[in-house]
This record gives structure tokens, sequence and C-alpha cells, in this order.
């Protein structure tokens, strides 16, 4: 019994060629603790890895494979914005502007639309250095369309957009100032994405690649899978549309607005894969463009204190992305 269940373990990383999708690339260390990862590399060579929970849980590793080594907290006292869930961050987005890091994350709770993004900076990345600045100004509640979490910026020629959103009306996205730590004076937020469907949309993030936008997006249930499973297919999976602007019009492969329920699947469950999302996407100097999510290994367990860190390389040949 023992030599048949490796011999069909074994087999499994062969299933996920079969069905068409990359198995997850080496990573070695802490790879557990990585819900919602979001990636950056030092100038030194050091790699950041950031995720939810642990008030922004932070890793670091010499290479992306790893190994990786937890350092701390982002934010050890919790956030100053004023809501249910200020100690228990989520969905962390970090990006390099100027001199300094700029590192977003949600206040929320577990299916509440009372919700707000926060921002906090640093100079170095490391524990110890971030200042926390409270809220973007994004925030919702039942009088939005949307829900004010999973926020990801992107630089568009030297104009900063904000784009967020999980389930209500899915997707939206704002200019912000040019120091970007609040949205910008007398702008208003627009839907990018939104499935009339099912508003299980969420974790955007916008990358620029060739004369295209990726709008990037998990889409399905996240979590609670040891509690119990979504139908077949219910679960995560990670979605793409693109667009030539960084705005809007964003369709799938098919030519469908992601307004109206378009969308590419990019990387959805195989072999012992499963649920993989909550995804960012790096131009890597020594891979080139990466994805990177969280999923859950099914030899491993469902839990969501299981979710493993997770990344491959995308080929976009095609004008679509292909891991």
């Amino acid at each position: 019994m023992v030599t048949l269940r490796a011999s069909v373990l074994g087999l499994l990383p062969l299933l996920g060629s079969v069905l068409g999708y990359a198995n997850p690339k080496a990573c070695s260390g802490t790879c557990t603790n990585s819900h919602d990862p979001a990636i950056i590399r030092r100038s030194d060579g050091t790699y950041f890895r950031f995720s939810t929970n642990g008030k922004i849980a932070v890793h670091t590793a010499p290479d992306i494979t790893g190994p990786w080594t937890y350092k701390g907290a982002v934010l050890p006292s919790g956030s100053s914005i004023d809501l249910p869930g200020n100690q228990d961050l989520w969905a962390p987005d970090v990006t390099l502007v100027g001199n300094t890091y700029y590192l977003y994350y949600s206040v929320s709770q577990f299916g509440s639309q009372d919700s707000a993004i926060g921002v906090a900076t640093s100079t170095t990345l490391d524990v110890g250095s971030w200042t926390d600045h409270g809220s973007t100004g994004i925030r919702s509640s039942s009088a939005k369309p949307y829900n004010a979490i999973d926020g990801n910026l992107i630089n568009v020629d030297g104009t900063y957009y904000l784009t967020w959103g999980s389930f209500w009306k899915d997707i939206y996205q704002a200019q912000m100032k040019a120091s970007p730590l609040t949205l910008a004076s007398g702008v208003s937020s627009y839907q990018v994405a939104y499935d009339p469907v099912t508003t299980a949309v969420e974790g955007a993030f916008v990358f620029k690649y060739g004369s295209y936008y990726y709008l990037f997006y998990s889409k399905g249930q996240c979590c609670g899978y040891d509690a119990g499973l979504p139908a077949a297919g219910g679960e995560y999976k990670i979605m793409v549309c693109r667009s030539s602007s960084a705005t809007g019009g964003y369709v799938d492969k098919n030519g469908v607005a992601c307004t109206n329920g378009g969308g590419t699947v990019v990387l959805e469950s195989h072999g012992n894969i499963y649920g993989p999302g909550g995804q960012g996407v790096y131009q890597d100097p020594t891979y080139g463009p990466i994805i990177y999510y969280h999923y859950v290994d099914k030899t491993i367990g469902y839990a969501d204190g299981d979710k493993r860190f997770g990344w491959n390389t995308i080929n976009f040949s095609s004008g679509w992305p292909v891991v």
C-alpha cells in the first residue's frame, strides 16, 4: 500500500503537464504562512515576501526559490485605521516609488463590506522600518458598490492608479496622488472587472508587458477548504484580461469584456495543486516575468494555515500569459 501510494504521488507532477499547467517551481525554508503573497527584490538581491495575517508577515530569502526565513511583522501594533480587523491585516501589495517602498494593506473582516485600504512606507523594507500612514481614502460600506480590500498600485508614465475590490461589484480603480499615499483630489472610482453571474472576483493585479496591460485576478472560493470543498471548479483560480490602457477596456482572449463576465484562465487546480490564487506578477531580473501565488498542496492539507508559496515563469509570446 505504501509503495502504491508513493507511485501515485510520483505521478502527480505529470498531471499538471497533461492539463497544460506547470507545477510550482522550487521553494525552500518557510513556504507556508504565505496567504496573498507580495514579492519584491531589494537592490542588494534580497527577496522580501509579505503576506496576510501576522500584522503583515515578512519573510526574506537570497533567491525567490528560498530559503525563506520569517523576520517579523510590518505593523506589529496593527493599523491606525479605526475599523474592526485593524489587528488582522490582509492582502499586502508592495511597490518602489522613487526611493520609498509603499505597502498597501487591507483592514476588514471576512464577509464584511466595512473595509478600508491603508498604506505604510519604508526606505529599506526591513522589519522595524515601516511607518503607518493609515487610510488611503479608499473605504467601503453598504453605501458603496465595492469592497475596499486587495489594493494594487501601478505606475503609468508617472501617474499612479490603485486597483482594488472583492465580491460585491468586483474590481474598481482610481487615480492616486503623485506621492501615492491617498486618492487624488476630486477623482471618482470606476469599475474595471465584474462578473454578473458570480461576484467571487477579487485580488486584482495590473502588470504591463509589451504594449498591453494585463489585469490578473482571482476567482472562486479562496478559503475554508478544510471545513468543506466547493463544487468542482468553484475553488480559487487565476484569471486574466488585457487592455491597451491601464484604466479600462479589459477583454479576455475571446474578446469578452472583463466588466461583463469575461476572463481567461491562467492557472487552476491540477494534480496535487488546489485553489491557486492571491496572485501577483513581478519582472524578475533573473527569471524574467513571474507569477506568484498561494495554493494548497493536497498531499499536505487543506487548512488555510497550510497554504504554500508558489511561483512560475510566464510566457507572453502568444500575447497572453501562459504558465
